[in-house]
C-alpha cells in the first residue's frame, strides 16, 4: 500500500514537470506557425496578383502614389497646464481691531496704496493727541534748558533729562503714528477685489484673511512636464497655448521659467509661460494646452504613417517601380524616425523621387502588377 502511494506522488510530480515543459514547446510552435502564416499570406497575395484572365491579360491593381521629396519636418508634444496669477494678495491686518469701515466692493478695481478698510483707531487717536500735547511742552522746556546750557547756566544733568524726555516723546509719537497707519489697510498691488471675507463690525487680527485681491493683467501658465523632456525645452523657447474654454484664443509665447528640481513622486519638472491678459478674459486656474516643439529638420523624407507596415523582419512599405512596359509594386524595408500627427520621418531605405504607394497598398504584394491612377 505504501509503495502504491509513493508511486502516485512521483507520477504526479513527473506529470507536472512534463506539462510545464510541454507548454513552452507549444508556445514556440505557435510562434513559428504564425511566422509561416505571414509568409504564406504574402505568397498568396503575390499569386493573386499574377493571375491571368484567359491566360492573356495580366490583372493589375489600381493604386495612387506620392513622389518623395525632402522637406522640413517638425514634431511637437503637448502638455496640460493651468493659469495662475502672478500678483495675488491675501489681505490681513497687521494689528488687532474692530473693522469700522470697508472702502471697496467685490469686483472693484483698486490701485496699489488705495485704502481697503479701516479698523477702530479711537484709542490710538487719543494717545496721539495726548502725546502731541506733552511733546509741545517738552519741546519748550528743552529749548529753554538748551539756551541756559549754552550760556553755562544750570547743570548738565538738567539739560540731558529735558533732552531725553523730548526725544522719548518724539519716538513715542512715531510709534503711535505707525500703529495708526497699520489700522488703515491698503492694497499692496494693483488688481481686482475678488473676495471680501470679513465684514464691518467684525474683529480683524494678524494672520486672519480679510479679503483677496488678484491682478488679472499678468498671468502665467504653469505645467508639469516629464523629466524626459528636460533636454528639449529651455527658457526663451516659443510655445503655442490654447484654451479648451476659448477655442478662438491661440497664443504664441516664450517660456519664462524652467524648473530646477525634479519632483521625486511623479518625475516631472515645472515650466512657466507668462502671458498678457489686458482684457481680463482669462482667469486663474483655467485649463490650458501647451504645444512644444521638440524636433526640427530641414531635410527629411516623410511619408504618411498609414502606409508603413510591419512584419517579422521590420517596417516596410511598397514603392511603384517601372518594369519594362508595366508598373510593379516593390516591397521596401525602411528605418523609421519620429512621427507627428499622420506623418513619419524615414531615416533610411528611401530616396528622393521614389514613388510610394499611398492608396491601394493593402491590396498589393512584392512584384505585383499595378496601375497608377490619379
Amino acid at each position: 500500500m505504501k509503495k502504491l502511494f509513493v508511486l502516485f506522488i512521483l507520477s504526479g510530480i513527473f506529470f507536472s514537470c512534463s506539462n510545464s515543459s510541454g507548454d513552452d514547446e507549444i508556445r514556440q510552435n505557435i510562434k513559428k506557425h504564425k511566422q509561416k502564416i505571414i509568409v504564406l499570406e504574402d505568397k498568396i497575395s503575390d499569386l493573386k496578383a499574377q493571375l491571368s484572365d484567359n491566360g492573356n491579360n495580366i490583372i493589375t491593381t489600381k493604386v495612387r502614389v506620392m513622389e518623395l521629396t525632402r522637406n522640413s519636418f517638425s514634431r511637437y508634444f503637448e502638455a496640460t497646464g493651468e493659469l495662475e496669477a502672478i500678483a495675488e494678495a491675501f489681505i490681513s491686518s497687521e494689528v488687532s481691531g474692530q473693522i469700522t469701515s470697508i472702502k471697496v466692493a467685490e469686483g472693484q478695481r483698486v490701485k496699489r496704496g488705495q485704502v481697503l478698510a479701516k479698523l477702530n483707531t479711537s484709542l490710538i487717536e487719543k494717545n496721539i493727541t495726548e502725546v502731541k500735547t506733552q511733546l509741545e511742552l517738552a519741546k519748550i522746556i528743552y529749548e529753554k534748558q538748551s539756551d541756559l546750557w549754552n550760556k553755562e547756566v544750570g547743570s548738565e544733568r538738567q539739560y540731558l533729562e529735558t533732552k531725553n524726555n523730548y526725544e522719548g516723546l518724539q519716538n513715542k509719537l512715531a510709534t503711535l503714528q505707525e500703529q495708526y497707519n497699520m489700522s488703515i489697510i491698503r492694497s499692496p498691488i494693483n488688481g481686482n477685489v475678488e473676495d471680501i471675507i470679513l465684514k464691518k463690525g467684525e474683529l480683524a487680527s494678524p494672520g486672519m484673511q480679510l479679503m483677496q485681491i488678484i491682478d488679472l493683467d499678468k498671468l502665467h501658465v504653469s505645467a508639469k512636464l516629464s523629466e524626459a523632456y528636460l533636454p528639449v525645452i529651455s527658457e526663451g523657447d516659443t510655445v503655442d497655448i490654447t484654451f479648451p474654454t476659448y477655442p478662438d484664443i491661440v497664443l504664441r509665447e516664450k517660456v519664462t521659467r524652467v524648473g530646477n528640481v525634479i519632483n521625486k513622486k511623479n518625475r516631472t519638472f515645472k515650466v512657466e509661460i507668462e502671458i498678457n491678459n489686458n482684457d481680463g478674459r482669462l482667469k486663474p486656474n483655467l485649463l490650458a494646452n501647451i504645444k512644444i516643439n521638440d524636433y526640427n529638420t530641414d531635410e527629411a523624407i516623410v511619408v504618411p504613417s498609414l502606409v508603413i507596415r510591419v512584419d517579422v523582419v521590420g517596417s516596410y512599405l511598397y514603392l511603384a517601380e517601372s518594369n519594362s512596359d508595366t508598373w510593379i509594386a516593390v516591397k521596401k524595408y525602411i528605418e523609421t524616425g519620429r512621427s507627428y500627427l499622420d506623418n513619419t520621418e524615414i531615416l533610411s531605405g528611401l530616396n528622393e523621387d521614389d514613388l510610394v504607394i499611398t492608396d491601394g497598398y493593402s491590396n498589393v504584394s512584392d512584384g505585383a502588377a499595378i496601375e497608377i491612377t490619379k
